[in-house]
């Protein structure tokens, strides 16, 4: 993990957190300057953005993605995804400027590396209430969108709050029974998918941890089990996509969530580079 790594997400998290804070359609010009930033950053990576538009209300509301074209497989994706909105009354440093920093960083990492298959990296909008699990939320545009071209998305991993640890003894909590099984330190990342994505789950992990040292846990689940859907896996799950999601648990662990004390400080960017650089070498051993 360089020190730069650490100071680019830190940047990233500190524009999109500090500068530009809240961002929905109810802040429109907020939400227009992530968007405006992260087409920046991405080209400055020297790649080409391709935005997927539509409106809300009036508002406009954008995805944008790029791509690192596979040399042996061009054909074959695997899709990374992070939500760039918040709540209402959250600057969201954890939810979801996190997810979004470690993006931006995946892409310029992967960005002269030579691929096997395809990477795509995309900034989905809307993904919070009153979005969430409905057509107008930006990964479901974009999933469905995927699916009438015929994507060949093999995988999609959502980046879903990647910035909060903690080694205190209890600052874990869990679903009732998993906490027999899983630390009750929040000091390692989470891979987490429903039953039909196990087998990518275990193959992902097993990759991250043979690339990684930072400590890191998995679970398939039914989606039923609160915040095992709760962000833009689930999109691609309803279009037949295998997907799952990484992160520091959310809720489980961070007591800021949705909340306005969500901010730059209670963040972790050591940790977070380490997990950030393990995603970058996992993406790209799961091309060849």
């Amino acid at each position: 993990m360089s020190d730069s790594l650490r100071e680019r997400l830190q940047h990233h998290v500190e524009v999109l957190a500090a500068e530009i804070g809240e961002r929905h359609v109810w802040r429109p010009q907020a939400l227009a300057a992530a968007s405006h930033y992260i087409e920046e950053v991405l080209l400055r990576t020297r790649y080409e953005v391709r935005r997927q538009r539509y409106e809300f209300e009036g508002v406009a509301c954008t995805n944008l993605e790029v791509e690192r074209l596979g040399q042996e497989r061009p054909g074959e994706i695997i899709l990374v995804g992070a939500h760039y909105d918040t709540v209402e009354g959250s600057p969201g440093a954890d939810d979801n400027a996190s997810g979004v920093a470690a993006m931006l960083e995946i892409a310029r990492l992967l960005r002269d590396q030579q691929l096997g298959c395809t990477v795509r990296c995309v900034a989905f909008v809307n993904e919070e209430p009153p979005f969430f699990h409905s057509r107008a939320m930006g990964s479901a545009v974009y999933a469905r969108a995927a699916r009438a071209r015929r994507d060949n998305i093999q995988l999609m991993l959502s980046l879903e709050m990647l910035g909060y640890f903690s080694r205190a003894p209890r600052s874990q909590r869990y679903p009732p029974l998993l906490r027999f099984f899983y630390p009750d330190r929040g000091d390692f990342i989470g891979f987490v998918s429903n039953w039909r994505s196990r087998f990518a789950l275990v193959k992902v992990h097993d990759v991250f941890r043979s690339q990684c040292t930072f400590p890191s846990e998995r679970l398939a689940s039914p989606p039923i089990v609160p915040g095992v859907s709760w962000s833009d896996q689930r999109s691609f799950w309803r279009m037949g996509y295998r997907a799952l999601m990484v992160t520091d648990t959310a809720f489980y662990r961070n007591p800021h969530y949705h909340r306005p004390t969500d901010t730059l400080e209670k963040l972790d960017f050591d940790s977070m580079a380490s997990v950030t650089a393990g995603l970058a070498q996992t993406l790209a051993a799961l091309t060849h």
